[in-house]
This record gives C-alpha cells, structure tokens and sequence, in this order.
C-alpha cells in the first residue's frame, strides 16, 4: 500500500518511522525543498495547484494530509479521479472554515462559546455589549497557533480585518475557562472509533507549550463527557483519520470546543512515547481502514514539552548529547527545522509514574535545547 501526503511539515515527518512499521510505503507531496519530511518528498509542488496534486496522487492508493489547507476545488478533483481522500473535503470544510464548523457543532448540539458571524463593526459592538464588552475576533480562515485571533474590548481594533476580509468574521465570548483540554479521537472509513485518555494542554502566546495525559485531577465524568463530545464530533462531521477536539473547561466541569483539527495534532504528541499505539501510527491505520491501535496509556503519566524557538546560537544537533546524559529517560524528537524565534523545532516526550518527577524532566530536558 503507498500513502500520499500533502504537506511536507514535521507531522509528516512523524508519520515516516510508523509507517516503515507497518510496511507501508508513505509518499509526501512536500510544499517545497529542504522541508521536515524530506527523507519521504517523492514530490515538491504547490498543493494548492489540482494537477499537481492529481499527478502525485496517480501513484498512491490513499491521500491524507499533513494540514487542512488544500482548497476545495482541489479535494473534489481527487474525489471526482476516484482517489480515496481521508479525510474527505466534506469533513475537511469543518476544519477549514470556523464559521461553517460552528454552525454544524450548533447542528449537532455540541457544547460551543456563544459565536456569531459578524459582518462589520455594528455588528461587532451589539456582541460585545450583549457579552460584557470583551470579545474574541477569529478570522474564519487560514488562523492557526495564535494567527488570526484577537481578543477585543473595541469594534476598531479589527478594522483592519473588516476592510481586508472577503465575508464576515467569527466572534466568540471570551470563555472564562479553567484550562483547556485536548481529546484525541480516530476513526476509520468503516466506522471503527477509539478516543484517547483526555489531556491537559498549556498555551504560551497562542501556542501549546505544555502537555499532560491524562488531564491531572480529571473526574470520572469529565473524562467520560470528553470521550464521548469528541467521539460525536468524528462522527457527526464524518471525520476519517484523527481528530484533535480542543477544548475549554470551566469551573463547573462543563466544556466547550475550542477548535478542530482532522490531522495529527501537537496535543497529541504524548501518544509517541505515552500510549500503545501513536497518533501518527493510528492516522495510517484509519485512513487506510485498518483496525485501530489501543489507546491505553504505556505508564501512569505522559508528558509533551515543546522546544520553541531552539538555541538562539548553534543547531539542535550538539545540544543531544547534553541532554541525553543529563535525561537519559526523556525521548528527543526534532523536526529538521532551523531555529527560529517562536517556531516549533521539536518536542520531548516524557513518561513515568510521578507526576512532579515526569514533568521536572520533560522541562529539564527541553531546557537543553534553549
């Protein structure tokens, strides 16, 4: 069997080592050279371009994707040559645009933020006085790890965005959470789904910094509420492959979804060294319709730390040995990227059965790469 993925970034790259496992050969359309999946570019174009990606797709019995930003035009000519795409472009349109994923969650009653579509800044200021005169602005598409997100108190602070923006923006309450939290679900084209334990994720400047699995002093309901909310979205948006449901939690155990994702997913991180089997391994599985991986969790406690940024001088390549004297526990995944302030170049993984213990090291490993 040989997989195409669109997109050339570290998720891809993750996907490389589980996919050798399983035989299967794994083929990625990268979005240029040099990328983090350059030891599976049988490809370099422009996904945005449907012959090229028909021609790459001519020689692979199954598509899936490393992001969710191939147009729609151009996942209809896929499914309109016969090739199988998972996930499909009528799960993709969810993740793709905010203001059609919350009108289907209103459609299947999942619990949300109150949202509306606002078209201009009238619209915008009889939100914020109905929701005590603070806001999030969400441009409807293309946003991701804080791009396209705006916390308002004000209509002008995103004239910029109603002159520029084709169509209206999403607006949100500004959600009084406790944390937020991440359920990680798969589901395969026959209709197979497993969730993974809940965990918690910490955000730094819009981006996941931090993650737990499971989420520490999550109660029986709670984690049963998160299994089953994101177990109803797979299947209520029809999603194939994994689903990251990001979440908010309030103080009274309620939780909203945030955003989606239809794809491998930061959050999930944890899964490579912390679960039986990994995100990256139970994407392969679902999309080619293989049974699904157990999602237990390999020790009590599973730690993700986010390398961001990297070493302000030098590569990540001399820092390894350091680190791994120092941790010989934690597992040190790179990208390949170059450091660059705020870009994630890597993670650690760290699992164990102390909870302080798990995460000192984590953070003390990934410190190493600073």
């Amino acid at each position: 069997m040989k997989i195409g993925v669109i997109g050339g970034g570290q998720l891809a790259r993750m996907m490389i080592a589980p996919a050798v496992e399983l035989g299967v050969e794994i083929r990625v359309l990268a979005e240029g050279e040099g990328m983090s999946a350059q030891l599976a570019a049988t490809a370099v174009g422009d996904y945005k371009d449907a012959e090229t990606v028909l021609a790459f797709a001519k020689d692979v019995d199954v598509i899936t994707f490393d992001h969710e930003h191939v147009p729609q035009p151009v996942l209809r000519a896929l499914v309109d040559a016969g090739v199988p795409v998972h996930p499909g472009p009528d799960a993709l349109q969810f993740a793709q645009d905010k203001l059609v994923m919350r009108a289907k969650l209103a459609e299947l009653g999942a619990p949300q933020p109150d949202w509306a579509a606002v078209a201009d800044e009238a619209d915008l200021r009889a939100f914020l006085d109905d929701h005590g005169g603070r806001a999030v602005v969400k441009t409807p598409r293309g946003g991701y790890d804080g791009k396209g997100v705006r916390v308002v108190s004000d209509p002008s602070e995103v004239a910029d965005w109603f002159a520029s923006w084709d169509g209206p923006l999403l607006v949100e309450e500004l959600v009084a959470f406790t944390r937020e939290l991440a359920q990680q679900v798969a589901r395969r084209p026959s209709g197979e789904v497993v969730a993974y334990p809940v965990a918690e994720t910490v955000q730094r400047d819009g981006v996941c910094a931090e993650v737990i699995a499971p989420a520490p002093k999550a109660s029986e309901k709670l984690i049963e509420l998160a299994a089953r909310l994101g177990v109803q979205v797979a299947e209520g948006l029809g999603v194939t492959g994994m689903l990251a449901v990001e979440l908010f939690e309030t103080a009274d155990e309620r939780i909203l979804v945030n955003e989606l994702a239809m794809r491998p997913h930061n959050s999930g991180h944890w899964t490579q060294d912390g679960s039986v089997t990994s995100q990256f391994e139970q994407h392969l599985r679902a999309v080619l319709d293989l049974p699904l991986g157990a999602t237990d969790l390999a020790s009590e406690w599973a730690v993700m730390i986010n390398i961001l940024g990297g070493p302000a001088e030098g590569g990540l390549t001399e820092r390894f040995a350091s680190a791994m004297a120092a941790h010989p526990a934690a597992k040190i995944h790179t990208y390949g990227k170059d450091p660059r302030p705020g870009r994630k170049v890597g993670h650690v993984n760290m699992v164990g059965d102390d909870l302080d213990d798990v995460v000192y090291e984590a953070r003390a490993a990934a410190a190493f790469f600073a």
